[in-house]
């Protein structure tokens, strides 16, 4: 029996949040194992150097050496740039300036990323939930008709969690055909996977892009929760309006500032290059496997692939690996697996070879 202050806060929810499906991390499963290959996060670490700056003291609202180093990293001009706590709160804040609640919405291309959802139901945004055939394949017509009337339509580029990839030059005629009546948002969290592909080069010619980034995947700094919004001046004028007073901790952009550095920059990228190529050696293993159905090609730091038997899955966490379960296309025995270190990979070849010894065999006659 709840007690009256339960009641109380049910009373004063707004039916939205009350009705609110929170979004799942990898981390908040609470699951237990020795190798996380789940949460799509680096399998390298690196130390940083704290400078023992004054704590009593508030940080810089956007601190202008870490905004310096990543308008020079990426090619724009520092005002092109807000920093953000992860890549999340760039979405939450498109969102809260841009869409009025119970009226406006978003689009989206399913699957993928479930903050844009749980964002919209947030602040009670209608979502236009599209699929990711129609923007992989649909004409760019065809696509802005079915976005409607929405505000804001998320691109999530590479997408999680299939990997999937929308060239440049579709972006920009989306963007240039919803000139005027909505942002196209590329979210770009896996990019450096992939920069060739990057969308950043289109902010010169299409006033209607935002990109956002993030320090978490291939600059192997998740802990640190950081991002960066990137557009022209009249779209971050107003997110600078709502942004939270003091957003970046000192820590925060000390480490920031130097994980930008030119010699960590070429670090990160040799370390792309590693996960680059051990994720083709991954991708071998799973096509030439007999527990797998489906290998899906596509960029990123993961693998995304549909078993034979889900139970496989189960197997994995018994050996302590642990791996992302997802239901995509309406069922239920998809898997994406994040690309660890070489040991990291070499236990999921063992996994996979377990999964068809003479054990297990029994499990995959079809």
């Amino acid at each position: 029996m709840g007690s009256p202050q339960d009641g109380l806060a049910q009373n004063l929810l707004p039916k939205n949040i009350a009705n609110l499906s929170a979004y799942s991390s990898a981390k908040s499963e609470k699951l237990s194992g020795s190798t996380w290959l789940n949460a799509n996060e680096s399998p390298y670490n690196r130390e940083y150097q704290l400078s023992g700056q004054a704590l009593n003291r508030y940080p810089d609202p956007q601190p202008q050496q870490v905004i310096q180093a990543y308008s020079n990293y990426v090619g724009v001009k520092p005002e092109q740039v807000v920093m953000t706590r992860g890549a999340d709160e760039g979405i939450e804040l498109l969102v809260r300036t841009f869409c009025q609640s119970a009226k406006d919405s978003i689009a989206i291309f399913a699957p993928t990323y479930g903050m844009y959802k749980v964002t919209a139901d947030t602040h009670n945004v209608a979502l236009n939930t599209l699929s990711q055939e129609l923007l992989l394949q649909g004409e760019v017509d065809q696509i802005c008709t079915q976005v409607g009337d929405a505000k804001l339509v998320f691109i999530c580029n590479p997408n999680n969690p299939t990997g999937a990839l929308v060239g440049q030059d579709k972006i920009a005629a989306i963007a240039a055909r919803l000139t005027g009546s909505a942002l196209v948002v590329v979210d770009e969290a896996y990019i450096e996977f992939c920069p060739e592909q990057s969308a950043v080069s289109l902010l010169a010619d299409y006033a209607n892009i935002v990109v956002l980034r993030t320090l978490s995947k291939a600059f192997a700094l998740a802990g640190l929760r950081t991002g960066f919004t990137l557009a022209n001046e009249s779209i971050l004028a107003p997110l600078r309006k709502v942004l939270a007073p003091y957003p970046v901790s000192t820590v925060v952009a000390d480490i920031a500032a130097q994980a930008l550095s030119t010699a960590n920059i070429a670090s990160m990228r040799r370390q792309v290059d590693t996960l680059n190529a051990l994720k083709s050696r991954l991708q071998q293993w799973l096509e030439q496997s007999d527990a797998v159905t489906r290998v899906l090609a596509g960029e990123g730091n993961f693998v995304t692939l549909q078993l034979k038997d889900k139970n496989a899955i189960a197997i994995a966490y018994q050996q302590g690996l642990v791996m992302r379960p997802f239901t995509l296309y309406g069922e239920d025995d998809w898997l994406r697996i994040s690309i660890g270190n070489e040991q990291e990979l070499k236990e999921v070849k063992a996994w996979l070879d377990s999964l068809t010894g003479s054990n297990n065999k029994a499990l995959f006659r079809n």
